[in-house]
């Protein structure tokens, strides 16, 4: 078995091992019975603003594509996000979609322009991410412990400046420009080419993928609110505004499977302070993930059934 093997293997056991800790502490039965009386009419609200979200990270992604020249039809886009949400949500790894889709759209556009823009467009969603993350800062900094308070900041305040260097391009153009042509920046080299793509949207269109990133960001802030409710938390929707930043930075780091078992632990630390029992907090968080899971399969089955007429077409 090869490193890679392992590793996701890892974060299989991290996940499973995680939340089976995680219930076998605050009792499985009890948060059974939080997920049986969920209200099933906010969980498909927010399974239907899940589906919504994915048509706007679309239309993010055509932002950047259309910068760059490059006309993909809209559905294609949609269509790719939505088999990107289905590799997110099963695969080990947090960012296994962003790689399906830069494969899947080296056959309408260039390998440079295809990896580039799905670059730019998870790092645009991530800046606004963090962005917002640190500025709920000081209205969450007492629900939490002092070293995860300075780690945020760190991840955040460093995520920024990381965000902000790679897309000024000039900076690091100079910095790499001493190094052979396959190793720099510049020149044509494919990183030379795969930063052209990731600068060349220019910041009119990342400005544009900023502003609907923070769209986005106030559906997935909506999303938490209603699984929340769903569950019986009755919190205002100032707290999850504080709280869902925190949530989906906790997902950056690539050691679980969609997030399970990591997150759980995360909404329960962030909402005991508020008053909220571990086993409503623990049914909160596995009925994002349910939602997200059910958006995920939708693309699991657009992709089946396009697998599917590709044999049909290949074979006729």
């Amino acid at each position: 078995m090869n490193r890679k093997k392992w590793l996701n293997l890892a974060r299989v056991l991290i996940s499973v091992g995680a939340l089976s800790f995680l219930l076998w502490r605050i009792g499985l039965g009890e948060t059974l019975a939080v997920l049986r009386g969920a209200n099933l009419r906010l969980l498909l609200a927010a399974f239907g603003l899940f589906l919504g979200s994915l048509v706007i990270r679309a239309g993010r992604w055509a932002v950047l594509l259309y910068a760059l020249n490059l006309r993909v039809p809209f559905r294609r886009l949609v269509y790719l996000y939505f088999v990107g949400a289905f590799f997110n949500s099963f695969l080990p790894t947090g960012f296994g979609g962003d790689v399906v889709r830069a494969l899947e759209l080296t056959q309408d556009t260039p390998t440079p322009a295809a990896v580039g823009t799905v670059l730019v467009d998870r790092m645009t969603g991530l800046l606004v991410l963090l962005a917002l993350g640190l500025g709920a800062l000081p209205f969450s900094a007492t629900y939490l412990a002092p070293w995860l308070v300075w780690l945020l900041v760190a991840v955040a305040g460093g995520g920024l400046l990381a965000g902000g260097l790679l897309l000024e391009g000039r900076l690091l153009r100079r910095a790499t420009a001493w190094l052979p042509e396959r190793f720099s920046l510049t020149g044509s080299g494919p990183l030379g080419r795969l930063y052209a793509a990731i600068t060349g949207c220019g910041w009119r269109a990342v400005g544009q993928a900023l502003g609907i990133s923070l769209v986005f960001n106030l559906v997935n802030i909506l999303i938490n609110f209603l699984c929340g409710r769903a569950v019986g938390i009755d919190l205002g929707p100032g707290y999850f505004f504080i709280t869902a930043p925190i949530i989906s930075i906790s997902l950056m780091v690539p050691i679980s499977v969609g997030g399970v078992g990591i997150r759980d632990w995360v909404v329960v630390a962030l909402f005991g302070p508020a008053g909220v029992d571990s086993n409503t907090a623990a049914g909160m968080s596995l009925s994002i993930y349910a939602v997200s899971a059910a958006g995920g399969l939708v693309g699991g089955l657009m992709y089946g059934v396009q697998a599917l007429r590709e044999m049909r077409r290949r074979g006729g």
